[in-house]
């Protein structure tokens, strides 16, 4: 195969015909077209990602990689925690009691879950609980109040509020709820206001006391790691001949990333057909170059040059016009998200979104996607324009051209 001829051709064919103005017009609309659904398929991507990300991130915090529960009663207790620590030195534990409560101030109340944690442990596992709790030494009847319910009951630190729990004390002829009061040390902000409106942290010690539940004894078991996948499966097998479960942050959110990830796909599909649009062009434009110069390829192949380099020459020009759009999409795209990642040209409510940064992680497997649906779609565009310059007939064109 001749490539030096296949070169000069293409590079003729790649010059500006002013004879055909279309022709040229078509194939730079093409490359246009590519570079900008490419560059719009990356960016939007990353949004993607960026975002499932960042409200995972929160859901972590929040919900925890793994949550231990006891199937009966009293089979999450400090024996089982102190084993599990033991046999798996690289997770971090933290137990917790759980109680719903209604707390006041003053004329103000507001309902919510009351988590009750070991303050160091906590600290280890949630960062949000770390940061509000910081160098305080929390008390045994301190409570720690989620921004919404800080906001609602107009309390400021280490005034005293009452709460009243969900379990009934009898008193006389009537029962009446329990209630305590307890000193408010801080707030937290989550960045999602389902948490921040609904969540309080106090001591274990002092649920314990009040709700009468035995020391050794808690209603589950916060887990933090890394690979929670893979730790879940060993966990499990351990905690099966306690008659103990375990659950994953994935399967309690299960319908909430299945809906991020189905919008993901959709947004993918739908995006793809910039590019796709943009290939139609390269084969109309490969099409109209062909048709226009059907008698020089007529000539090339009465002298000597075969169907496979003339399929070759607008092959390569297929491609090169295609693959130059993807190549400058990639860097417009990559451009734009150091652009959106470290100036202000798009910015978000931080109290709906928990940040005012537009979130971008742009995943290999994504990116690789992106450049394989890409790469495909040019070459089978490229593709059918050349194999239709092979079936010109020759003398036909010949004789009457």
């Amino acid at each position: 195969m001749n490539k030096k001829l296949i070169n000069l051709i293409v590079k003729k064919y790649l010059k500006w015909d002013s004879t055909n103005p279309f022709i040229s017009i078509s194939a730079l609309l093409a490359f246009v077209g590519v570079s900008v659904g490419v560059m719009v398929l990356i960016i939007a991507m990353a949004i993607m990602n960026g975002t499932a990300k960042e409200f995972e991130k929160k859901l972590f915090t929040m919900n925890y990689p793994l949550t231990i529960y006891p199937k009966v009663e009293n089979s999450v207790n400090t024996n089982m925690l102190l084993e599990l620590e033991k046999k798996f030195p690289k997770l971090k534990f933290s137990p917790y009691l759980q109680t719903q409560a209604i707390i006041q101030n003053g004329e103000n109340m507001s309902g919510g879950i009351i988590f009750a944690v070991d303050q160091n442990r906590e600290k280890q596992i949630n960062d949000i609980y770390a940061s509000s709790v910081n160098d305080l030494k929390i008390s045994k009847y301190d409570i720690i109040l989620g921004s919404g319910i800080q906001d609602k009951l107009l309390i400021n630190k280490n005034d005293k509020t009452t709460v009243f729990f969900t379990t009934i004390t009898p008193s006389g002829f009537s029962q009446m709820p329990k209630m305590k009061r307890f000193t408010y040390a801080n707030s937290f902000k989550s960045g999602l206001n389902a948490y921040d409106n609904a969540y309080m942290y106090t001591t274990i010690e002092s649920i314990q006391t009040i709700l009468s539940k035995p020391k050794d004894i808690y209603d589950g078991i916060h887990v933090y790691t890394k690979t929670p996948f893979e730790d879940i499966k060993l966990l499990r097998d351990e905690l099966n001949a306690f008659n103990i479960g375990i659950v994953g942050w994935w399967q309690q959110n299960g319908n909430f990333f299945a809906a991020m990830q189905m919008e993901k796909k959709a947004l993918l599909i739908v995006l793809m057909l910039i590019v796709l649009i943009a290939s139609l062009n390269i084969i109309s434009s490969l099409l109209m170059t062909v048709m226009s110069r059907r008698k020089e390829i007529a000539l090339l192949l009465s002298l000597g040059a075969s169907k496979k380099e003339v399929k070759s020459i607008f092959l390569r020009l297929g491609t090169i016009i295609g693959f130059g759009g993807i190549i400058i999409g990639v860097v417009l795209g990559f451009t734009g998200m150091v652009l959106l990642d470290n100036f202000d040209i798009i910015s978000l409510p931080a109290d709906v979104y928990g940040s005012s940064k537009l979130p971008l992680d742009l995943s290999i497997t994504d990116f690789l996607t992106i450049m394989i649906g890409s790469i495909a779609m040019v070459w089978l565009s490229a593709y059918y324009p050349a194999q239709k310059a092979t079936k010109i007939n020759v003398l036909d064109t010949l004789r009457n051209e």
